[in-house]
């Protein structure tokens, strides 16, 4: 009995140890995952920002001197803060942005109460085509707008010019930059109001009819009120993304002498010789402003109760417009004009008439003036075939790489109990605060200096854009991996799966229309990207957006359209391409969501 009594007891002890070995083993693993996330992050996020701090404190030039001599400093602070001419471009940066945003706040909300709220007809393809602007690189917009309302050769002007009408269309001023940053950018509020009026109880809006309030009245004392939450998000997101584009004011404000922070920034480093130091206090004070912004939006809606959906079952209501159905209709139709047929249509026939120089409408239906010269000259230029391929590669190498360091992130958020699993989160948020143009000098002065060729290839241009689209990527599969319910991991647990086997088994194939969502996203924002690649580019690695922009610069502005047409052509396949694969896909997600 003794001898069996020893035996157990060494057993037991046998099993502890085992099962003590095994518990360190697996807190091991699990640091080393999280540190492994945590290195990645420091070398796309951290590592960048502090070589931008360092640039801006110290007066050494990277590229002549690397890093082996530079005296600290706040001298270029100093000078940026006293520059009369930093002063201008801050101003007419939120002059811009905020007239921008007012007016992006007014078309969104009011697209979003068309199509959530009333029986106007045509809703469904309203939805979708006022999307659009979302998926036209902004300098392509630019450039379109261009055509259309230069005060001299614009096409809109030519009827007023028939007609004898004093007035001319002038994109190139102030308001040229507000309309076109508002209406480009009001997709962006009617996403996040469309999305909370759709979840809003309407019993809200009935209880306050019955009160005796007006249907307008009920707007704007208790449904934009509740959704104020989404109306600050959408209209500070508006903001933050004016402020970091570099397409629309250099195509804009170039020529009406309007400088802003981003075309600031670009010519400090195109200078002889470059102001890196400088063009780095200047990039921090982007920074510094947008990263205010994002802290006032949380201020904001932070301490109030925005609750408006409970636990009982309701159904958006649909408010009957009766005949006034046909004048939101209307509304609708000419912002979409506005938008998308009007561009669309200057670009076709910028990119087709020999010369854009037009007299009269007679001049303009003359068909001996239109011919495919200028698509035969983009492609007879190798750089064009060049920026093409390395755009595709640079988008492909985003969405692939990107996309799984994003589910490697957003599964360990939101679906573990992993190590400084807030710490991974909080990082990954950083990059909301930092536009593109800022990145893009924050990985100049992370690189240029240091040996080892990154500099100039196509992998530090998909670096940065891996960093730059980082929150937007790991957002969108957040909001897809939460839809997944835990018990359908739980289960493959028991029945003896890995987490890995799990995750190649169960979540991977459920949030499968979520993720080539989330890759489709990185790829078409890495090929829209500007202000990114504009520092980080060589003659071999150069991009189709950096290429349209010397094209525009140089004066060719029938190619200059023509290859606004062949981005446009090739994002509508690549939107088209993704939409079937989340398609297929479709039928097997709707198992995961949470019941």
């Amino acid at each position: 009995m003794a001898v069996d009594a020893l035996g157990v007891e060494h057993t037991y002890a046998l099993s502890v140890r085992d099962a003590g070995r095994g518990a360190r083993t697996r807190s091991a693993l699990r640091w080393l995952w999280s540190g492994t996330l945590l290195s990645i992050l420091t070398f796309l996020v951290l590592y960048p920002v502090a070589m931008l701090l360092l640039g801006a404190v110290t007066n050494a030039n990277p590229v002549v001197d690397g890093f082996s001599k530079f005296q600290l400093s706040l001298s270029n602070f100093t000078e940026v803060m006293g520059n009369s001419n930093v002063h201008r471009a801050l101003g007419n940066s939120l002059i811009a942005c905020g007239g921008g945003t007012a007016l992006a706040v007014v078309i969104g909300l009011t697209f979003s109460w068309i199509v959530v709220r009333t029986n106007t007809p045509c809703k469904r393809f309203i939805a979708s085509a006022s999307m659009l602007p979302l998926f036209v690189p902004p300098l392509v917009g630019g450039v379109a707008w261009a055509i259309l309302a230069s005060p001299k050769t614009g096409l809109l002007n030519l009827p007023l010019k028939s007609l004898d009408i004093g007035f001319r269309f002038d994109v190139y001023t102030m308001t040229g930059l507000v309309v076109i940053f508002g209406i480009y950018y009001a997709p962006y509020v009617y996403m996040f109001t469309a999305s909370a009026l759709r979840n809003m109880d309407p019993a809200l809006e009935e209880a306050a009819e019955v009160s005796g309030a007006s249907a307008f009245s009920t707007l704007f004392t208790v449904t934009f009120p509740l959704i104020m939450p989404a109306i600050i998000s959408g209209m500070l997101l508006s903001f933050v993304v004016m402020l970091g584009i570099y397409g629309i004011p250099a195509v804009l404000g170039t020529p009406g002498d309007i400088p802003v922070l981003t075309t600031y920034i670009f010519k400090l480093t195109n200078w002889s010789p470059p102001l890196y130091s400088t063009a780095a206090a200047v990039a921090i004070l982007l920074m510094v402003v947008t990263g205010f912004l994002v802290w006032l939006q949380q201020k904001v809606l932070s301490g109030r109760s925005y609750t408006t959906v409970a636990g009982k079952a309701f159904r958006p209501r649909s408010l009957d417009l009766g005949p006034w159905r046909w004048l939101t209709l209307a509304l609708a139709l000419v912002y979409i004009s506005i938008v998308v047929i009007l561009p669309m249509l200057a670009l076709i026939i910028a990119s087709t008439r020999r010369f854009l120089f037009i007299r009269d409408f007679q001049a303009l239906i003359n068909l001996q003036q239109y011919s495919f010269i200028h698509y035969e000259k983009l492609f007879d230029n190798p750089l064009t075939t060049r920026s093409i391929v390395n755009t595709m590669e640079v988008g492909f190498v985003t969405a692939i790489f990107g996309g799984m360091l994003a589910f490697a992130i957003s599964y360990t958020v939101n679906r573990t109990q992993m190590p400084a699993r807030r710490t991974i989160d909080l990082i990954t948020t950083l990059p909301v605060a930092i536009p593109g143009l800022v990145v893009g000098v924050a990985y100049l002065w992370a690189w240029i200096g240091l040996p080892g060729g990154l500099y100039g290839t196509m992998w530090i241009l998909s670096l940065a854009f891996i960093a730059r689209f980082m929150p937007d990527t790991v957002k969108a599969l957040s909001t897809s991996l939460m839809q997944i319910h835990r018990e359908l991991e739980e289960a493959a647990w028991i029945c003896g799966k890995s987490v890995l086997g799990t995750i190649r088994t169960i979540v991977l194939p459920l949030a499968r229309p979520g993720v080539v969502a989330a890759m489709t996203l990185l790829f078409i924002l890495a090929v829209r990207e500007l202000g990114s690649s504009l520092f980080l580019y060589t003659s071999e690695s150069m991009v189709m957006a950096v290429l349209l922009l010397d094209y525009y610069e140089g004066g060719n502005v029938g190619i200059t359209a023509a290859f606004s047409i062949v981005q446009i052509v090739l994002l509508a396949g690549l939107i088209s391409v993704a939409n079937l694969l989340s398609w297929s896909g479709g039928g097997s997600s709707s198992i995961g969501r949470a019941g």
